[in-house]
């Protein structure tokens, strides 16, 4: 599995007031922890952990804090061969202001080297062993990747390579264009969360948004949060809740989608149908929420197919409604 996206250093900043007081003010808060940041980094870990070979395509810059990625991906079993390191740039770097009792965060990110990734560096890891191509924070690497993205997927798809995009949020906020259309039309498995599939679809209803993105090809996986995930493959409605078997424990919900992403494509590439990749993406998500950071909870797969059996999963024919419990 090749992943490409972002890969940066976040410091996660936790505390009920996180906000900062300017005016050279200092203020005191419950800890800050410098982890494994970058959706794309952190799906990468988590599909690492679930026992998948697993590589990262991304550019970093000469420094101390691309040094530290390199060094935390290599710790965990992910294959830097191809990361793209950029001697005239920074490594991107993510602040992350969390409030876990309000279940909010705020995100500051410099890009730095991330948005210089093409399309040609990734051409020397699409090797002939290569089974899935992952796509992370589309909208962050839109202006270097996105002119070619749509045709490697198509490359990658015409050699038995399946494909899966998570747009992430887009800061510009436009949201959708031709070339992210052409890109959908490539996608095996389309996986943003709820706010972005309605921005994404122009929707104003989760269900209405999924039956839309899905017109354009994809099977579409859409994260719900503490609801769980919502998903259509063309035949049917699939909704997925949270592990009974979990327990309390919550710490925060930083990367959690990003490991619902690994859990998801680690159960396709099982052999599970979308609703049992569904409930094994749930599993690892959740269990990501018990510790700090993205890659804090380790979850191999045995523990996430355990997890994933207490999960509630139904389906409904396509032609029925489903909508989101409030």
């Amino acid at each position: 599995m090749l992943i490409v996206g972002d890969c940066n250093p976040d410091v996660v900043v936790v505390g009920d007031d996180v906000a900062p007081a300017f005016g050279q003010q200092e203020k005191l808060v419950d800890g800050i922890s410098l982890v494994t940041g970058g959706s794309a980094s952190i799906m990468a870990v988590a599909a690492a952990r679930l026992g998948l070979r697993v590589g990262l395509a991304a550019a970093v810059g000469a420094d101390a804090a691309g040094e530290f990625m390199l060094g935390r991906l290599a710790a965990e079993g992910v294959d830097t061969s191809a990361m793209v390191i950029r001697p005239d740039r920074a490594t991107a770097m993510t602040v992350v202001l969390s409030r876990p009792h309000a279940n909010d965060r705020a995100i500051l990110t410099a890009l730095g080297a991330m948005p210089t990734v093409t399309p040609a560096d990734l051409a020397p890891a699409m090797t002939a062993g290569l089974r899935h191509l992952h796509v992370s924070s589309y909208f962050l690497l839109q202006r270097s990747l996105g002119p070619g993205l749509a045709e490697l997927f198509a490359v990658a798809r015409s050699r038995g390579i399946t494909t899966s995009l998570d747009t992430n949020w887009d800061p510009a906020q436009r949201w959708s264009d031709e070339r992210l259309r052409a890109v959908l039309a490539e996608t095996d498995v389309l996986m943003p969360n709820e706010a972005e599939a309605m921005h994404l679809s122009g929707k104003d209803e989760v269900g209405d948004a999924v039956r839309s993105l899905s017109a354009d090809g994809p099977r579409v996986v859409v994260k719900l949060g503490s609801q769980g995930a919502l998903a259509a493959d063309g035949r049917s409605w699939h909704r997925a809740g949270l592990p009974a078997g979990l327990g309390p424990g919550f710490v925060d919900a930083i990367g959690a989608g990003d490991c619902f992403n690994a859990g998801v494509i680690a159960g396709l590439q099982r052999g599970l149908d979308l609703a049992g990749a569904m409930a094994v993406g749930c599993a690892v998500g959740s269990a990501s929420t018990r510790a700090a950071g993205g890659t804090g909870a380790r979850t191999d797969m045995a523990a996430a197919l355990a997890l994933a059996r207490s999960v509630p999963v139904s389906s409904v024919p396509i032609g029925g409604r489903v909508a989101r419990s409030r």
